[in-house]
């Protein structure tokens, strides 16, 4: 049986490999389509709200991931 779940965690793995970059991208998008709007935000500021949004996303996404890396080649003996 657990195979089956290691293989589901693969398969999921396919499509997400950073779980916060998704989520937080997908909470953007929500607020971006519906809290933004309902704050009088004019249509014309939506679009970019949403570029800016998912390019801070994914920047902080990145430095994250260089941070880790780095610290992880700290790490090794060689």
């Amino acid at each position: 049986m657990s195979w089956i779940a290691n293989a589901g965690r693969e398969f999921v793995a396919l499509f997400i490999d950073d779980g916060s970059l998704a989520l937080l991208s997908l909470l953007w998008l929500v607020v971006c389509g519906f809290l933004l709007p309902h704050l009088g935000v004019s249509d014309g500021w939506l679009g970019g709200a949403l570029f800016i949004g998912l390019v801070a996303i994914l920047a902080e996404s990145t430095l994250r991931a260089a941070r880790r890396k780095r610290d992880a080649s700290r790490m090794t003996p060689f």
